[in-house]
């Protein structure tokens, strides 16, 4: 069974997610945030097979170069945000200069794409391409779990008011891919507690 831990970090409390199989000294970390103290302390001697990002807002991406290289593990981000590692500009960090500073980290070494599979820890996690919040916005798979990052929360959606986003986009990702998973497929937001599909459908005022 995928076991999963996760950890509110930075001052906008980012869900970052640590997923480990039956092997539990080997870990994928999903949206690392800033101030990891808590995140790093886990993960002391374990080995960290990949960083997958669901996109690139820079209260996701906070620490991914210091785990990157720590760990010397590679990072996964749709090619849409590519540059937005790089661009503190494009990540946001610059809009909000009483939360954070300048966001700035290496580009990343793997790009993500719509139905692409990654074996990873011994699970198979499956990429679904979800913008709306985000243009290169993605949610991951795992057998029953799934990691919506900022598209859907438990009730609550993405907001699309920042740069490239789009609210019919959003509302496409949410409605045509994650409302046609299962009702008890376990929602991992990017931000606040964990949901299900099939009580957002029933309950979300936002897309109910």
């Amino acid at each position: 069974m995928l076991k999963i831990e996760s950890f509110s970090l930075g001052p906008l409390q980012t869900n970052a997610y640590l997923l480990r199989g039956e092997d539990e000294n080997r870990a994928v970390i999903i949206d690392p945030g800033s101030n990891p103290g808590p995140l790093l302390r886990k993960i002391e001697g374990l080995e960290i097979e990949a960083i997958l990002l669901t996109h690139a807002h820079f209260d996701h991406i906070g620490s991914v170069d210091e785990i990157r290289k720590l760990k010397g593990c590679p990072v996964y981000l749709h090619p849409l945000e590519s540059e937005w590692l790089t661009t503190p500009k494009l990540n946001g960090s610059l809009m909000w200069p009483d939360v954070t500073g300048p966001v700035v980290t290496d580009p990343a070494e793997f790009d993500l794409a719509q139905g692409q599979k990654l074996s990873l820890i011994g699970y198979e996690f499956t990429v679904y391409h979800t913008p709306g919040h985000s243009p290169g916005g993605v949610s991951f798979l795992c057998g029953n779990d799934l990691f919506s990052g900022d598209c859907l929360f438990k009730m609550g959606v993405g907001r699309t008011d920042l740069p490239g986003g789009r609210e019919v986009d959003l509302y496409n990702s949410i409605r045509g891919t994650l409302f046609r998973f299962p009702d008890d497929t376990k929602v991992y937001p990017g931000h606040g507690p964990k949901t299900t599909i099939g009580y957002e459908k029933a309950n979300n005022p936002y897309v109910s």
